[in-house]
């Protein structure tokens, strides 16, 4: 039997979203910088997707730029504040994602930017007084990044209630929403953020596509230059094929959230039921409230199988992860884990969950574990 339960890393294609794109592996062909009718019939599509894309978020389809993916859609954000919007100073947390985490580091040995790191409680939520304590003493024009929800474990933050506070202070505020966006309902006319990110391989769309929405109110420069497309923003043939699948993805994704919230969440909560009967000593990481519900990171007991777990579960058929697929290989374990202080000599497993996820599937993953965690006694 074989089980995906590392939805966080990578979602499977939708059949659907492979179907829409196919036209434009074989028919539609065209380079969309053409001006003949081979390249307007792609420009156009990529323009529909555009607006698709804008209305689910409800902007501007000006307001969207598509990139490679969150990494770079990120990259762009946070370079772009520094460089052209005149960020001297950012703020941001220790359990953000490697590409938010690695380019501030950046910006702040390369461009001698200030960086803060706000405070966390132990289920990595935002410390809201020292937020605002560190916007009232920044003198410097500030950038606050702070992830939507977390990939590792899954805490998330109130967008709004994060942007209203930054508008207070007259900051930049910039959200990965990589693995948020399809999964909750994100309204960009009423929420106070300058830049969010979407990966379209997190809704069951395409990899190596995703996207920047930059708000009106905000112009940055292209961080790849080389030609005018994405109106003179991104330099490079459009991925069109990915374009189009991307905005097939998203809309499926989006009609039907709640739905698909219901269903998912119950898979969450069936699955920790199931750990926490036949499992002594499980714990959540993070947050069990206020939590993405595709995600749910567990510390097991102590096991002679610690190091192997994993690699015994991949003999077994099931995908599931420590951490961030981003960070596979590194012997250092979970920086996010590690910055909540939590002991990661014990087993910390991550099993994320999509709508193709099944019961009997959490069923047979659930008993493979309680093998493995053997001579570890399990409660009857």
């Amino acid at each position: 039997m074989k089980v995906y339960l590392d939805n966080a890393a990578t979602t499977p294609m939708a059949p659907e979203v492979l179907e829409a794109m196919m036209p434009f592996f074989t028919t539609h062909f065209g380079n969309p910088s053409s001006t003949h009718q081979f390249g307007r019939t792609v420009k156009s599509a990529v323009e529909t997707a555009r607006k698709s894309i804008a209305r689910q978020l409800n902007c501007s389809p000006m307001e969207i730029c598509f990139t490679s993916g969150g990494t770079e859609a990120d990259n762009m954000a946070i370079n772009g504040a520094v460089s052209q919007l005149g960020v001297r100073h950012i703020i941001s947390s220790e359990v953000e994602h490697h590409a938010v985490l690695h380019t501030v580091a950046h910006c702040h040995t390369d461009r001698d930017i200030r960086i803060s790191m706000v405070d966390l409680d132990k289920q990595g939520h935002v410390n809201i007084a020292h937020l605002r304590k560190l916007l009232a003493d920044s003198e410097e024009k500030t950038l606050v990044s702070l992830m939507h929800a977390n990939n590792e474990i899954g805490t998330m933050i109130d967008l709004d209630e994060i942007g209203d506070i930054c508008a207070e202070y007259g900051a930049l505020f910039h959200s990965d929403t990589v693995q948020t966006m399809g999964h909750f309902k994100l309204d960009m006319a009423k929420t106070k953020v300058h830049f969010i990110t979407g990966a379209a391989h997190k809704f069951h769309g395409p990899k190596g596509v995703g996207f920047l929405y930059l708000s009106k109110d905000v112009h940055i420069e292209p961080l790849i230059r080389g030609g005018s497309q994405e109106r003179n923003m991104r330099a490079g043939t459009e991925n069109i094929y990915g374009i189009v699948g991307m905005a097939k993805a998203l809309e499926m994704a989006c009609a039907d959230i709640e739905g698909h919230q219901k269903y998912v969440q119950g898979l969450k909560d069936y699955m920790k039921k199931q750990l926490c009967e036949k499992v002594r000593n499980v714990t959540v990481n993070g947050c069990e409230d206020r939590s993405l519900y595709t995600v749910l990171n567990v510390k097991l007991p102590p096991t002679d199988n610690a190091s192997m777990l994993l690699f015994l579960m991949d003999i077994d058929g099931i995908a599931c992860s420590g951490g961030s697929a981003c960070s596979s290989g590194s012997n250092q374990g979970s920086h996010v884990l590690r910055a909540l202080h939590v002991d990661q000599k014990s087993p910390n497993v991550r099993f994320s969950f999509s709508r193709y996820t099944t019961r009997e599937e959490i069923d047979y993953a659930v008993e493979r574990l309680v093998h493995h965690l053997n001579p570890i006694p399990v409660m009857h």
